[in-house]
């Protein structure tokens, strides 16, 4: 795994922003089975026209991408889906990366950017401020591979209308030294009720975005509280979340961000149990550090990022062709593997170099895919649907990670 991947990972849960273009719309999901597959609600966005067909090639694509997501051949020569895509389609690739949904949704607005890998932290507000258009997803050849149960999700579609194509997911999994924890662990609760069985040696992801776990947990065993939605928590629900967090404290080794340091902290043992991704883990396991992991039974919070296209795109046919391409099969097993992530088109599954790839990442597993809480800014609209309540938003959640911290 490279450093790429860890570099945006860190940015994507350690610098979501508050939703400021956002802050006078509301959205909804609706809670079951599939944690909120029915389009998002609740506003209206700017009327914004979509294409109708694609015409003549620009010649260029102004791209703006997680690192990781476009890679060219500069950070390894043998790493290059960008210059394929170039040759086919006659659209000079120019590839701007950026380090956190707040830089990407500031520079959305230049204008100067035709297309962006937007994580769901960022899409609902690029949408609502009029900086992306509908997709036109029937002019894309490769979008009835993609998974259904990533398309028409309250980060990527309004009212049934697609904003992007999807392009890969992943979940915050608990992972646990197998010498140590016994017996494996099946719920959250190894982190929180029962943190003490593991005292100073329980680690944490550093970040506000953290508190949506804590709240997932309340939610499936502290019922009472009534939250549905883990980034949908009024006052009370924030504070019991907290409060959970701040007893989580004191049993806490560490809260990261670098994956190399949360690798070698379980390697050295001074961490045996706490969140983490998929690829930490096999870098671990790689390394023959006796770690296993595990999607609990409450479910997870996790990730999903969607390619968008500028409103004003310069060059939206080559806009629409990047789009179509990065999401064809191929690029999808690249990507995915170089990223550490599940491909949304699983039809790259039998493109990947390790053949177990797509069944380590679940990525064909909808079910898996179901348990997953993606990340969503919080905002004062309830993303619930609840309307006779104000919901606490990210300023108010950063001010209360400062004080779990102490």
């Amino acid at each position: 795994m490279r450093k790429t991947t860890a570099t945006r990972m860190v940015a994507v849960g350690g610098a979501l922003l508050l939703a400021t273009a956002f802050a006078g719309c509301g959205t909804s999901s609706d809670e079951g089975s599939d944690n909120g597959s029915t389009a998002s609600g609740g506003f209206t966005p700017p009327d914004v026209p979509m294409a109708q067909e694609i015409g003549d090639m620009e010649g260029q694509v102004n791209i703006l991408a997680w690192p990781g997501y476009a890679e060219d051949g500069s950070t390894d020569k043998s790493v290059d889906w960008v210059t394929p895509f170039e040759e086919q389609t006659g659209c000079d690739a120019n590839v701007k990366y950026f380090g956190t949904s707040d830089e990407a949704v500031q520079l959305m607005k230049s204008g100067e950017y035709d297309v962006v890998s937007a994580s769901g932290d960022a899409s609902l507000r690029l949408i609502a401020a009029g900086d992306v258009a509908p997709m036109n997803t029937d002019l894309l050849e490769n979008y009835g591979d993609i998974e259904d149960f990533l398309k028409d999700r309250p980060w990527n579609s309004v009212d049934g209308q697609m904003y992007g194509v999807p392009h890969g997911w992943g979940a915050n999994v608990l992972m646990y030294n197998t010498e140590v924890v016994s017996p494996a662990p099946t719920s959250w609760g190894a982190v929180f009720d029962q943190s003490s069985d593991y005292a100073g040696k329980v680690t944490a992801y550093d970040s506000p975005i953290y508190i949506a776990d804590a709240a997932l947990y309340l939610m499936k065993t502290q019922p009472d509280l009534g939250i549905t939605d883990p980034y949908a928590l009024d006052q009370d629900q924030l504070d019991a979340a907290v409060e959970l967090l701040k007893q989580q404290n004191e049993n806490v080794s560490e809260y990261w961000s670098d994956y190399l340091k949360q690798d070698q902290a379980f390697t050295n043992g001074d961490s045996v149990i706490g969140t983490t991704w998929q690829f930490i883990a096999n870098l671990a396991q790689s390394e023959g550090v006796p770690v296993e992991v595990t999607l609990p039974e409450e479910g997870a919070t996790g990730w999903s990022d969607t390619w968008m296209i500028a409103a004003d795109a310069q060059n939206p046919n080559c806009a629409y062709a990047w789009s179509d391409y990065i999401t064809s099969p191929e690029p999808q097993a690249q990507v995915a593997e170089w990223f550490g992530e599940a491909p949304a088109n699983t039809q790259a599954c039998s493109l990947t170099s390790d053949k177990k790839f797509c069944d380590t990442y679940h990525a064909e597993d909808a079910d898996y895919a179901a348990q997953i809480y993606y990340w969503t800014t919080p905002i004062e609209q309830c993303l619930d649907g609840r309307t006779d309540v104000k919901c606490t938003d990210y300023g108010d959640w950063t001010q209360a990670w400062t004080e779990v911290k102490g």
